[in-house]
């Protein structure tokens, strides 16, 4: 290659090189070697820093519990973490359900050590938290003590994430869990108000995942402070109901602060990447045109051969490719 051979001068041996050699003084075939040396070494390291931004969705390295997509795996949670680090994941989105929400381990002393012990041991940072709780049991379906459960429920989860310092909490406002209609938008914007101003200054931030179209959900965030509340994108689900994705970005951007990658149909399931009706690419695209540079967490579909970690890594390396290119 041109930016290492050594060329014949009077100089000491070795103390000028093709790649130190003003440009017109270079032979053209190393010129072209080190314009391509540089190209190669930039997407190495726009392809590093992106690989680091990529996270998995909890649960993602082990099998389904009881078919389900996505369930904490109570019995597989620590092994996660020595997973993740032989396959090269740095960052983790933690999944919390309703079913034994208090017993989960971000929300008990000894669970937050041993958390804690994990990440330090295996280099994964816990990056976000998606409450599935709330979507599973929301509040504003109950009445009177089963509705103050819920929301004592939900400043739990709030305090567990401060004590591990955790940014970002996902609340899936879609299901069981999504705003019907105008009342229910004004008992969430009431709850979550007062909710959030105990915590008023502290660096955490609940972000909201909606079926809304985009004007609606910028709308519908406009009603909280401007601190404390943002946007979960959800690049499958807004496939699935047919949003366009550019647009969705550009409107957003002042408010996402995670991205959950996914692929679905039109109005259907989750599909492997590329399978379904997400524009990846220009998903991608437009997220670097607007300067985002947070997670982008893989809630991708689950392996049909049972190799979990494999099509995990295969994923990965596919958003990689789109990261580089957009």
């Amino acid at each position: 290659m041109g930016i290492t051979k050594r060329t014949s001068t009077s100089l000491a041996a070795g103390s000028l090189t093709h790649a130190t050699l003003p440009a017109e003084a270079r032979p053209r075939s190393a010129w072209v070697a080190d314009e391509a040396w540089t190209a190669v070494s930039e997407n190495t390291a726009v392809r590093m820093l992106a690989r680091d931004r990529i996270g998995f969705m909890q649960g993602r390295l082990s099998a389904p519990v009881d078919g389900q997509i996505q369930a904490f795996p109570w019995g597989n949670w620590r092994t996660e973490f020595l997973l993740a680090r032989v396959h090269g994941f740095r960052v983790m989105e933690w999944t919390l359900d309703a079913d034994r929400l208090r017993e989960n381990p971000l929300l008990t002393l000894l669970g937050q050590a041993e958390v804690r012990q994990l990440s330090d041991d295996h280099g994964l940072q816990v990056g976000s938290v998606t409450g599935d709780f709330f979507m599973q049991a929301p509040f504003f379906r109950a009445t009177g003590a089963g509705r103050q459960a819920r929301l004592d429920d939900l400043a739990r989860v709030i305090d567990a994430c401060l004590a591990m310092a955790v940014p970002f909490l996902v609340l899936p406002l879609v299901d069981d869990g999504r705003v019907d209609g105008p009342r229910t938008a004004d008992a969430v914007v009431e709850a979550l108000t007062a909710l959030q101003a105990r915590y008023r200054g502290a660096p955490f931030t609940l972000l909201f995942e909606s079926d809304f179209p985009p004007d609606a959900l910028a709308a519908f965030v406009g009603r909280f402070p401007s601190t404390g509340f943002g946007v979960n994108l959800d690049l499958g689900n807004s496939a699935a109901l047919g949003h366009d994705s550019v647009r969705e970005v550009e409107l957003l951007a002042p408010l996402i602060r995670n991205v959950h990658v996914k692929d679905r149909t039109r109005g259907g399931p989750t599909v492997p990447l590329g399978a379904g009706a997400a524009d990846l690419p220009a998903s991608l695209a437009a997220l670097r045109r607007v300067g985002y540079t947070g997670n982008l967490i893989l809630q991708t579909a689950r392996a049909d051969d049972g190799d979990h970690a494999g099509v995990l890594v295969r994923y990965r390396d596919l958003v990689c490719d789109c990261m580089v290119t957009a």
